[in-house]
């Protein structure tokens, strides 16, 4: 079992660009975009809830647990 990242369909959905949640979360561009391709080893809670308020969703809209080698 894998986590993937659905963070960009989020953004697409809300209409909003990576650098605009990364000013409103208060993190790098570069760190939202290593969160967004899925190469980060973890999140941080607080991070989790603050993208989570600016996007009003839950974790598991940005979060899934897919079988290994389907994504």
């Amino acid at each position: 079992m894998q986590i993937v990242v659905r963070l960009d369909v989020m953004l697409a959905l809300r209409k909003m660009k990576s650098k605009d949640l990364a000013d409103r979360v208060g993190i790098t561009v570069q760190n939202m975009s290593l969160l967004k391709s899925g190469k980060v080893k973890g999140v941080r809670f607080e991070t989790l809830a603050r993208i989570c308020e600016a996007l009003e969703c839950q974790p598991g809209d940005l979060l899934e647990a897919v079988p290994d080698g389907s994504s």
